[in-house]
């Protein structure tokens, strides 16, 4: 027995020892690590994210320590440092203790010295308090608990509490900092309230750790940090929360590795500060998943009123909805690494302020927004899917600089919009999201981002501007929305710009840009069925099959040479290579002939015979929804001219 905890605290130090001096080597936890991506990081000095502050030595183990075993009424205990007084075990010296055995009604207090460390081996440990926590850390500068290899542990409290001063309401409930290490097993039942609760610093090293909770399932004030084992909790609260909103280094969630699944009827994650993801395998549903979503069937469905008016909700619901976001900060959310899955009932991530993603692998499925920030929302790389969502990307102000990202959304796909999102503050069905109160921006420097929207593809309130990287949109196919939709201006330097949608409210790049842009404008065309322009040689410059209904195709891209000419054809096949309904190579057999046009305008329109002049609006350049839309200059061929 005292083999196996000086073997446990000694790869417990060794692995600490590691730890340290690869942050010493490698400091990141005074500031952002999107600073390795050339990206200012000037608006993020806040961002104490992140990595968090490692975890101290452990100090050598002169003294074997104490056992302790549990039997009801009759527990037993090999060494000092240790009052029994029934079932009530007390540990009032600092030191390092095993404990097995079972209590059917009992409680572990450690009540030691504030300067020092106490560690506790659990070996087999059954313990059960039907009127209080089980465990209980009054009084100690660290609390260390080291789960035994291939044991098995549980800890449990009853449905209602005899408290006493210290307002205790978890099974494993501590005033002081607490660790987990260690690889064997911990059950831990929190029937009263909230599972594990430290009032100060909470870190998860290793073990196998699950915990099931009427509220909350792990929250730690200062900070709760995440660096490997096992952890499954389901809650009917949040998941894991840090909750310490007075101190601004405090109140922060790190989660560096391990695998982590989280069921909880409330958020996911929450942290009152930052939020680090900087690895590891973390599966999240929240509010019983995407299929009973926050934003309500009613919300972003236009109401028949005049283009230009805000979108209304068609229900009446008024009630306040609970926040059941996937992983939720106040501040700074970073994430560097790790796969993210999320199933969440409201937004599957959200910030109050500022949403970074340097990179990982993220699958969502939101029943409101798929990634959220109230103020700034950069991506610098990564795998996002976003399969399901009201709006995919929301914030003021969104900047894409690298990253594979795809999203399907109800409404808009990408929504840079001023003010705070309603469902920040749990806004109530029926409100306007992101109402704006100043402009919002969307920048794409680079990527490859595909849309399928049912309302807006690409939305700014403000400009929208594009140097690099690819951008497909697919949708809207109702007239009172448009696959790109802005109110300042849409500039165009470089990149690749596809939208395919509706007619009704069509919009292009503004004639600022440096780029040409062909404007097509079809009658009502079947989903899948492609679009092809070609050069007057029969070069492929775009070769497109859009997944939805479309009259309408906006193309941008520095193969759209001036004093050029080009053809412009629907149906037909390509033996090409397809990706996202994008084909490269190959040959194309050839559908109707649209129309052709030589560019000497940045616009250039090409209209199919049977277009009606009402519908035929593709939108002026720059145009504002609500404004009477006239064709923007440019040449503006169609068959009937041919």
């Amino acid at each position: 027995m005292n083999k196996k905890l000086i073997a446990v605290l000694s790869a417990f130090s060794l692995c600490v020892s590691m730890t340290a001096c690869s942050n010493k080597n490698n400091d990141t936890s005074k500031e952002s690590k999107a600073g390795s991506t050339n990206i200012s990081t000037t608006t993020n000095k806040n961002a104490t994210t992140l990595l968090s502050k490692s975890s101290e030595e452990v100090e050598t183990i002169r003294n074997i320590g104490t056992y302790i075993k549990l039997s009801d009424n009759n527990t037993t205990v090999e060494g000092s440092g240790v009052d029994v007084d029934g079932n009530v075990i007390t540990i009032n010296t600092a030191g390092t203790y095993s404990i097995s055995g079972k209590l059917s009604d009992g409680q572990i207090i450690v009540n030691t010295d504030k300067e020092k460390k106490t560690y506790i081996l659990l070996d087999g440990v059954d313990i059960t308090c039907k009127s209080n926590s089980p465990i209980q850390i009054l009084s100690s500068e660290k609390t260390v608990f080291a789960i035994a290899d291939d044991s098995e542990n549980k800890i449990s409290d009853g449905e209602t509490y005899d408290k006493a001063e210290n307002n205790q309401d978890a099974a494993i409930f501590s005033k002081e900092d607490l660790t987990f290490i260690g690889n064997g097993y911990l059950q831990v039942n929190g029937n009263y309230d909230k599972g594990i609760v430290s009032k100060d610093d909470l870190m998860i090293e290793s073990g196998n750790i699950s915990v099931k909770s009427v509220a909350d399932g792990i929250k730690g004030k200062d900070s709760i940090v995440v660096r490997g084992g096992k952890l499954t909790i389901d809650a009917g609260g949040d998941g894991i929360q840090a909750y310490n909103a007075e101190e601004e280094d405090k109140g922060y969630v790190s989660l560096e590795d391990g695998t982590i699944k989280i069921t909880a009827e409330q958020d996911g994650v929450q942290a009152e500060t930052n939020l680090l993801v900087a690895g590891g395998n973390i599966d999240i549903t929240t509010g019983g998943g995407s299929k009973n979503s926050s934003s309500k069937d009613g919300w972003g469905q236009w109401d028949g009123g005049k283009p230009g008016e805000s979108m209304k909700s068609n229900t009446t619901e008024t009630e306040d909805t609970t926040s059941a976001k996937g992983i939720k900060a106040s501040s700074v959310i970073q994430v560097d690494d790790g796969s993210i899955n999320i199933d969440s009932s409201d937004d599957s991530i959200h910030s109050n302020s500022k949403l970074i993603v340097n990179n990982g692998d993220f699958n969502l499925s939101s029943g409101d927004d798929g990634t959220h920030a109230d103020a700034e929302l950069e991506i610098n790389g990564g795998t996002l899917n976003i399969t399901k969502s009201y709006e995919g990307i929301e914030a003021t102000d969104i900047t894409i600089n690298d990253g594979d990202i795809h999203v399907v959304s109800s409404d808009d796909g990408l929504n840079a919009a001023g003010g705070a999102d309603g469902s920040s503050t749990n806004g109530r069905p029926g409100q306007n999201k992101m109402e704006s109160t100043t402009s919002g921006t969307a920048t794409i420097n680079g990527g490859y981002l595909v849309i399928n929207a049912n309302g807006d593809g690409l939305d700014a309130n403000g400009n929208l501007t594009m140097t690099g990287g690819t951008a497909i949109v697919n949708g809207p196919t109702n007239g009172g929305n448009g696959s790109l939709d802005y109110d300042g201006d849409f500039n165009m330097s470089g990149g690749t710009l596809i939208a395919a949608g509706s007619l009704g409210m069509a919009q292009t790049p503004s004639s600022s840009s440096k780029l040409n842009t062909i404007n097509v404008s079809l009658t009502s065309q079947e989903a899948n069925t492609l679009i092809r322009v070609e050069s007057e040689n029969g070069d492929d410059i775009v070769t497109f099959s859009p997944a939805k209904t479309y009259s309408s195709v906006v193309i941008c891209t520095p193969n759209i040479k001036s004093k050029e000419t080009y053809k412009v054809y629907v149906g037909g096949s390509c033996s090409g290579k397809e990706k996202d309904g994008l084909y490269s190579g190959g040959s194309y057999t050839k559908g109707t002939e649209v129309g052709s046009s030589e560019i000497s305008d940045v616009i250039t329109n090409i209209t199919q015979e049977g277009v009606s002049s009402n519908s035929n609006q593709p939108g002026g350049v720059g145009g504002n929804r609500g404004e009477k839309m006239t064709p923007p200059s440019g040449n503006n061929s169609s068959m009937e001219n041919m």
